[in-house]
Parts: C-alpha cells; sequence; structure tokens
C-alpha cells in the first residue's frame, strides 16, 4: 500500500490550509496584488494601456468570435508574458545583485519570451488591419 502524500505545514504557510470559498476569494485579492505590482513596471504598464484601446478595437476589427478572440487574446497574452518575465527577473533579483551566467540566461529568456509574444501580437493585427482595409 502506498502512503498518502503528507500534507503541508499551514504554520509555515497559512495559504494552504484555505479550502473552498475562502482559497478562492484570497486567491483572488493576491492576484490583485500580483496586477497592482506589474502596474509599477513601466513596460506592463505601457502594454496595459495600449490593451484598453486593443481590445476594444478588437470587437470592431474581428469578423465573428474567432478573430475578436485571436486580436484580443493577443494583447492580453503580451501582458501576461510580461508578468512572467516580471517574475523571473524579481527572483532573480532576490537570489543577489552579483552577475551569473544562469542569472542572465534566466533573464535573457523571459526577455525574448516578451519578444516573441509581442510579434505574435504585431503579426496578429497587422494582418487583421491588411484585411480590413487593404483587401
Amino acid at each position: 500500500m502506498s502512503a498518502l502524500p503528507k500534507l503541508p505545514d499551514p504554520s509555515v504557510n497559512p495559504q494552504k490550509a484555505r479550502k473552498g470559498l475562502e482559497r478562492v476569494w484570497h486567491a483572488a485579492l493576491i492576484s490583485l496584488h500580483g496586477l497592482r505590482a506589474g502596474w509599477s513596471e513601466p513596460a506592463f504598464r505601457q502594454e496595459a494601456i495600449m490593451s484598453i484601446v486593443m481590445i476594444p478595437a478588437a470587437f470592431w476589427l474581428g469578423h465573428g468570435w474567432t478573430e475578436v478572440a485571436l486580436l484580443a487574446g493577443s494583447a492580453i497574452l503580451v501582458m501576461i508574458v510580461e508578468l512572467l518575465n516580471t517574475a523571473v527577473e524579481a527572483a532573480i533579483d532576490r537570489i543577489g545583485p552579483e552577475w551569473h551566467d544562469l542569472s542572465k540566461r534566466a533573464k535573457d529568456m523571459g526577455s525574448a519570451a516578451v519578444l516573441l509574444s509581442l510579434t505574435l501580437c504585431g503579426g496578429i493585427w497587422a494582418a487583421a488591419l491588411w484585411q480590413r482595409f487593404v483587401s
């Protein structure tokens, strides 16, 4: 017979002891704190402001729900990737300020992920704009 997994000690992390709606509510508050922390980052702030324009424009530009979802989703994806990149950078910076090859690699890969998400978003929007105004 296999042993049951050991439950986390709630005294170490009280979040692990929460159940049901209390856990969902607390997780939502933590997520809002994360968005507030992201807002303090200039890159995230710029992308969020652009999304405030782009998401409503997606409903005007898109033909059908799939196009609207691609346009709006690509804008939201950029913000998601930016938040993850910022989280990686914060974790690396917590380890220490000294230069290390692995720290540089982690930060470079996070930055590359942001670049790829921006490229994807730009390509989707360029194709939709081309279809709407040129073809």
